[in-house]
């Protein structure tokens, strides 16, 4: 047994090496065949595998947290109501094979944030490459790597998520310099990857952020086209009596 465990060791099978003493054993109490045998080790090596990866998955995405759409009170205000089905629809993840963005717009405490941590992490359960951000973060990340010539592996490292959630857009303006940088993660992602903003200023306003109504337009343009909107209204949630 210890001259297979070690060509399972070699073969980097480390999952059937480990479980190999059970298998056997399992395999002779329930009079398996040799080809059952095999079959229920190389199942139990994927599974691990899918595991691992899944576990990664959520570790590399930086959601911190698993958030759960059951956890969402759709009972809250009439617009989460309304919203129901297709906020439903949007954890199926459809959305990512087109791929389409998705922008859910309102005021603080209305759901933005959290549904956009449901979506992620559901993503992360399907075993897709997602990162979750804030805008300020992403934006300081990019700075910092404009100024150590870096900026290129930055805007790869961003354009290689599959799903990108950029949250709470809106709260600070974004500058010429972040406006600029802003616009090129999105360039580069635009009817080639997903991404998912959250921001309590409408379309209207988004001049106030990216320094002017020029890249607004570019950035609004390329983020509204075939993409899905979601508005938040209502109270904060956190605010509830």
């Amino acid at each position: 047994m210890n001259n297979v465990i070690e060509k399972f060791k070699a073969l980097r099978l480390k999952n059937c090496a480990f479980n190999l003493p059970d298998i056997l054993d399992q395999s002779a109490s329930k009079n398996l065949s040799v080809l059952q045998t095999i079959d229920r080790l190389l199942e139990m090596e994927l599974g691990c595998r899918e595991k691992t990866r899944i576990d990664l998955r959520f570790k590399q995405s930086q959601l911190g947290k698993k958030t759960t759409i059951d956890e969402f009170n759709f009972s809250h205000h009439e617009s989460r109501k309304k919203e129901k089905t297709r906020i439903l629809n949007l954890l199926n993840l459809e959305f990512l094979r087109d791929p389409k963005d998705i922008i859910l717009i309102g005021n603080p405490g209305t759901g933005k944030t959290f549904l956009s941590r449901c979506i992620a992490y559901a993503a992360t359960q399907a075993g897709i490459k997602t990162l979750f951000t804030s805008a300020m973060d992403m934006i300081n990340h990019l700075v910092a790597a404009e100024a150590d010539h870096t900026l290129l592996k930055k805007l790869k490292y961003y354009q290689s998520q599959d799903l990108l959630v950029c949250d709470e857009i809106g709260y600070l303006p974004l500058g010429k310099q972040g406006s600029n940088l802003f616009f090129q993660v999105i360039s580069n992602r635009h009817e080639k990857k997903s991404t998912i903003i959250t921001t309590n200023l409408p379309f209207a306003k988004w001049g106030d952020i990216f320094d002017g109504t020029t890249v607004a337009t570019a950035i609004a343009d390329r983020l509204v086209y075939n993409s899905e909107i979601l508005i938040m209204e209502g109270k904060s949630y956190r605010k509830r009596s």
